[in-house]
């Protein structure tokens, strides 16, 4: 979903800012589809930038791995931007200045696809929908005790916003023309473009 997103917006030649990197699957499945495109791919963890190198294989060349975060990212201008299951890590505060700076490294109508864990957060809906979530996993295969034990993590530990709690943040960050693309139970997504 996230590759036809950019693809309706980013050039045949254009650069792409994955934030979020992790182990390279959606740089990999971005170059793959998109033989023209370059891609800076940003990630905290030095292991998963190893890893990301190693699934690219012979992409390798296309893509520029850079340790850090959104203030170590190159100023681009960039032609379209993902961040993808990392918003729901960071409280309020840092995912407002985190989008503030994707936003600034947009070329104008430039998008960003934003995905990640975001749900009601009253007491009696945040545990309806992480409920939901958990039976989901279970239905799927995955353990009920490990299902548990991720829904009972994702409630405690992650700084979960509503979805309208992130549609405020997007377009606090300066996104106009913000659309929801994906909603999977607890995971929301949504494409949002820097205005012309």
């Amino acid at each position: 979903m996230a590759r036809l997103l950019l693809a309706e917006s980013v050039p045949r030649d254009g650069q792409v800012l994955v934030l979020g990197a992790g182990g390279g699957l959606e740089l990999k499945v971005f170059a793959e589809a998109q033989p023209e495109w370059r891609f800076v791919g940003v990630d905290p963890s030095a292991e998963m930038l190893k890893l990301a190198s190693a699934t690219l294989g012979p992409l390798a060349p296309r893509v520029e791995l850079v340790e850090g975060y959104i203030d170590t990212a190159s100023e681009g201008p960039y032609d379209g931007a993902t961040c993808l299951l990392t918003l729901h890590f960071l409280p309020a505060e840092q995912r407002l200045h985190t989008l503030t700076e994707l936003r600034r490294r947009l070329k104008p109508g430039a998008p960003l696809i934003v995905a990640h864990h975001s749900f009601p957060q009253g007491e009696q809906q945040k545990a309806r929908w992480l409920n939901r979530y958990a039976a989901f996993a279970v239905a799927s295969g995955i353990p009920a005790a490990d299902a548990g034990n991720a829904i009972a993590a994702i409630g405690s530990r992650l700084p979960a916003l509503s979805p309208e709690q992130d549609l405020a943040l997007l377009r606090e960050a300066g996104f106009d023309e913000v659309e929801l693309f994906y909603a999977g139970f607890t995971f929301k997504g949504w494409v949002a473009y820097n205005p012309s």
